[in-house]
């Protein structure tokens, strides 16, 4: 098929990648500006554009009208965690399908996939839905589901979804709109996948320690101790440790283990401001934490 493709972050180069190698042209690839990307103030390309150019692919990373000056010679657009809605003129002129990474109506909008992990959910999924005027509001041509697992992090869960929706996006493709099938609308109440905010990131050692240890897969996570920022890279929930003696304190540190609401996080890694990660062991000696320590002051 000739397709115009539509994505950003590292999610959406594996499924261009494959949509090329599977014989689709790609007439243009439409990513978002080149942005300061990790340490330096040099600007960097996403990492779609980036992959686009090694494949030799025409790009853009201006504003999405360019799309119409090539959508009279595309069959299709493809849109992949692009993170902007496609106006409706562009819509009428050009189908559009969106691969999506949750069940929907589950989870609509920009973070499906951290949502999801934070809200304890058992399984999430891929949807091929076409692309509408509204929110991920559009129909679904297939879904599949994966459980999520209590040892899934943020990048493991992505990278499943990926494949996943890879597969499921050669499949449908493979022999044009006589593959991609039909849709169905979407049924039942959906949820908002909000954007993750800093302020989220901050661990409230009041919450269970299931909760806390969710933030914690996401890679996110932070507190502080004597004053000093420190990143939990990996931890372990205990609803039942051994508890304080006297009044229980959220955040009073015991060793390796931090109280929580409901019992104790077990640290892993962790990473102290200024420094690289270490393991939770290695950080204790150093740190020497007493039980008159209390973190998140």
């Amino acid at each position: 098929m000739k397709l115009v493709y539509l994505g950003s972050p590292e999610a959406a180069v594996a499924p261009l990648q494959a949509l090329v190698a599977a014989g689709h042209e790609i007439l243009l690839v439409v990513s978002q500006p080149d942005r300061k990307r990790g340490r330096g103030s040099a600007l960097r390309p996403s990492p779609v554009k980036a992959a686009a150019a090694q494949l030799g692919l025409p790009v853009s990373d201006h504003a999405i009208d360019v799309l119409a000056a090539v959508a009279r010679g595309a069959e299709l657009g493809v849109v992949v965690a692009f993170g902007q809605l496609i106006r409706k003129p562009l819509l009428d002129a050009l189908p559009f399908v969106n691969l999506h990474f949750s069940l929907l109506p589950r989870w609509r909008g920009a973070a499906p996939v951290e949502r999801a992990i934070l809200a304890g959910d058992a399984e999430t999924g891929v949807c091929l839905m076409g692309l509408e005027a509204g929110l991920d509001t559009g129909p679904v041509f297939e879904r599949v589901a994966t459980p999520i697992l209590e040892t899934d992090d943020l990048p493991s869960l992505r990278s499943r979804l990926v494949e996943i929706g890879t597969a499921m996006l050669l499949r449908r493709l493979s022999g044009g709109f006589s593959t991609l099938g039909s849709s169905e609308p979407q049924v039942g109440p959906f949820t908002y996948a909000a954007k993750l905010d800093p302020s989220e990131f901050a661990i409230n050692w009041t919450s269970p320690s299931s909760t806390i240890a969710r933030l914690v897969r996401l890679g996110v996570a932070f507190t502080t101790f004597r004053g000093k920022r420190l990143k939990v890279l990996r931890a372990v929930p205990i609803v039942d440790g051994d508890g304080d003696s006297g009044v229980a304190v959220a955040g009073r540190v015991h060793g390796v283990r931090v109280r929580t609401g409901d019992g104790l996080l077990e640290l892993v890694e962790v990473q102290p401001e200024g420094k690289g990660p270490m393991n939770a062991h290695s950080w204790r000696n150093g740190a020497q934490p007493t039980e008159n320590d209390v973190m998140g002051r």
